[in-house]
């Protein structure tokens, strides 16, 4: 007679088991619990999805030395946050005349300090801009709530777009928030490298390798201070505020990485704000110079 296989083994036991009152309850749980937990690990981030119209696009650069022709950069016109135009474009540009970085800080209600949203925007000599915003990717349907985020609920994008888009949607159709404006301090060079050695690296990277969002360790500002530490090795310190960017105005002051002028952080808070520059936009002037005037 053939010895049992340890599958038959297996299987025989599991039988009896269910068979037992006591342990048959806490099985079902033990085995529906490793279904749900083994199909959450096999779960698999994706660029082809239903999304939302704002997040539709994936951007991609095609580079050739410093000169960079950026495809769905994001230049949508919003009435508010559902009535918009939109608009996607191409750019190009030659990162060797990146003059100058910004820092925006969009605080989501006052209420909640810890709770907001950064962006980087490049200036470049011609005066133009370039804004990127690293955001949870939603689907139809979907918002974004931070706890969800934690759970590979949303996708990783990097949203180009033109500053009265980025930005001008924030300031402008947003009653709840606060915008702020920071003039980011880092050298001529370090900006050109963050730029085409970082950003855009990245960019095409998620074309082809997906990511989860994640609302701890993969977020707008977990990002932003890990471009700045890859061409400026320390430049941003590990802290809670990078957890919580909303707190981020005390890191940004000790560690020196905005201008301030003759003025302290509580000043420039109230100095920063851009939302009333913006909403008096006449949507004629170029509005990246009406909210730094």
């Amino acid at each position: 007679m053939a010895e049992p296989s340890l599958p038959m083994l297996l299987g025989t036991v599991l039988i009896v088991l269910l068979l037992i009152p006591r342990t048959r309850n806490a099985l079902l749980v033990l085995l529906f619990s490793y279904k749900l937990v083994w199909k959450y690990l096999n779960l698999r981030p994706s660029n082809d999805r239903p999304w939302v119209n704002d997040n539709k696009e994936t951007a991609k650069a095609e580079i050739e030395n410093t000169n960079v022709v950026l495809h769905n950069v994001r230049d949508f016109s919003w009435t508010t946050t559902r009535e918009y135009e939109e608009n996607w474009v191409s750019k190009s540009f030659d990162t060797t005349r990146v003059k100058d970085i910004w820092f925006v800080l969009e605080y989501f209600d006052p209420k909640r300090k810890g709770l907001a949203h950064t962006i980087l925007s490049f200036e470049f000599e011609d005066g133009t801009f370039l804004s990127c915003s690293i955001e949870a990717r939603r689907e139809e349907g979907e918002r974004y709530h931070p706890l969800a985020g934690m759970f590979r609920k949303f996708e990783l994008i990097y949203v180009w777009g033109t500053e009265r888009d980025l930005i001008g949607v924030r300031a402008r159709c947003r009653p709840k928030s606060t915008t702020h404006l920071f003039k980011a301090k880092l050298l001529r060079e370090e900006s050109k490298q963050l730029l085409l050695e970082s950003y855009l690296h990245r960019t095409n990277q998620l074309v082809f390798h997906p990511e989860w969002y994640n609302s701890i360790s993969n977020t707008c500002t977990t990002n932003i201070a890990r471009h700045v530490n890859e061409v400026y090795p320390g430049r941003i310190p590990k802290s809670f505020a990078i957890l919580l960017p909303g707190l981020s105005p005390g890191l940004l002051e000790r560690n020196q990485l905005v201008e301030l002028g003759e003025n302290t952080m509580e000043e420039m808070l109230v100095l920063s704000i851009i939302d009333e520059k913006a909403m008096a936009w006449n949507e004629v002037d170029d509005f990246s110079q009406v909210i730094r005037m």
